[in-house]
């Protein structure tokens, strides 16, 4: 594999211009061709503890009895002796291992920092992270190709969100705990997805595309959930300690590990993810119409969704997304993605919300116990807005 991208018009853009810019100067790093050399097989690398899994149970079995073997090995621990498909037992063996170098203590000061954000938080990973990702062409192809659009983006964002604030708990990634639960869902989900598209698409660009959710779009996915994520609330005006940042990468880490990435390539700290995301982003082309058509699908969102009852609060929400889309992406994906320019008044409403986040933050950053008052409240937010999305998305599906 060679960098196929680094001299096009939308890669110069983003990083001589655009937010990459601003991420570059903020590791103040020069990228090295070698980091290139050593991520670049991760394209064609995928979770194969997780895929055996998958094909000796939902591919097998049918979906009840599947599910209650996974079931039963999330809830409580797994042993040598279990009566358990091999492969489902060398899954839940390695799950079960926790790496020398994870520090619960570290992973509590991100996961702190991700309660305390609130509803910025969640505003950053809708319309930063997650549109943001969508620029980038080839990695939204698996959810093209499973039927994504169909679905809906009601269930996908609740899907996200369910498995965000409950990963993003203090102490929340103990062995068998729900978010431990809600990470072995998901990565057999991956799984599963992988091995349908490589069943069922006769026209899947390996050469382009890699793998189909290969380990290197997968560290690039949690990039926006730590480096990126971190980089739009900074443009919302959040304060962000050392001790945070150190944890959220940290924390992100060991999901990263959970989820059956090779954690020796996930970043540690932001020299390292400005620079794997700087060469991924090499062998991204930019946004095509798939990429449209998400961005088109993320923002009805806001007009499917049941949470608020009338229409004008719909679309008022929407306008205020799409406010906050502008003020965060650089216009010319803004452009590509066909997001609609915000009308007045919604245009100001990210000033607003920079303002009111440097008022809260000169009242509760002060000492030790106004942060603890934060952190509460944000999670409270947080858990509010999932309920929400539990409550409202439709119950005719399953995992």
């Amino acid at each position: 594999m060679t960098p196929k991208f680094q001299n096009a018009t939308h890669f110069k853009n983003f990083w001589e211009k655009g937010n990459g810019k601003e991420l570059m100067d903020w590791a103040a790093i020069q990228p090295d061709f070698k980091t290139f050399q050593h991520y670049a097989p991760l394209y064609h690398q995928i979770d194969q503890l997780g895929d055996n899994a998958v094909l000796e149970t939902y591919l097998k079995l049918n979906y009840k009895e599947a599910s209650a073997i996974i079931q039963q090995y999330s809830k409580k621990a797994i042993s040598e002796n279990e009566p358990a498909p091999e492969s489902v037992k060398k899954l839940f063996l390695q799950l079960q291992e926790i790496p020398p170098w994870f520090d619960e203590k570290v992973a509590n000061d991100g996961a702190r920092f991700c309660m305390r954000t609130g509803a910025n938080g969640l505003m950053i990973l809708r319309d930063f992270s997650l549109m943001g990702g969508y620029d980038f062409a080839y990695i939204g192809k698996p959810l093209i190709l499973t039927g994504a659009l169909k679905k809906g983006a009601v269930k996908r964002l609740k899907d996200t969100l369910e498995f965000w604030v409950n990963v993003t708990r203090q102490d929340a990634l103990k062995i068998n705990s729900e978010a431990y639960q809600l990470i072995i869902r998901t990565r057999l989900m991956h799984s599963y997805a992988r091995l349908k598209i490589k069943e069922k698409t006769e026209h899947w660009d390996d050469q382009n595309w890699g793998e189909p959710i290969n380990h290197w779009d997968m560290i690039a996915t949690y990039t926006g959930f730590s480096l990126v994520f971190m980089q739009g609330l900074k443009k919302l005006g959040i304060i962000i300690s050392a001790e945070e940042e150190t944890g959220l990468f940290h924390l992100w880490k060991y999901i990263g590990y959970l989820l059956g990435i090779p954690a020796h390539f996930l970043p540690e700290n932001r020299q390292q993810a400005v620079e794997q995301f700087y060469w991924w982003s090499t062998i991204q082309a930019e946004g095509d119409e798939d990429s449209a058509q998400l961005a088109k699908a993320l923002l009805q969102e806001n007009l499917e969704n049941t949470i608020y009852k009338y229409a004008f609060q719909r679309q008022m929400l929407k306008n205020l997304h799409q406010s906050m889309n502008w003020f965060l992406l650089d216009e010319e994906i803004n452009m590509r993605l066909k997001i609609p320019k915000p009308v007045k008044p919604f245009s100001v409403f990210p000033k607003i919300v920079v303002n009111s986040n440097k008022i809260t933050q000169k009242i509760y950053l002060r000492n030790t116990s106004q942060y603890q008052k934060l952190v509460e409240m944000g999670n409270e937010q947080q858990k509010k807005v999932l309920a929400d999305y539990i409550e409202h998305t439709p119950k005719d599906f399953h995992y």
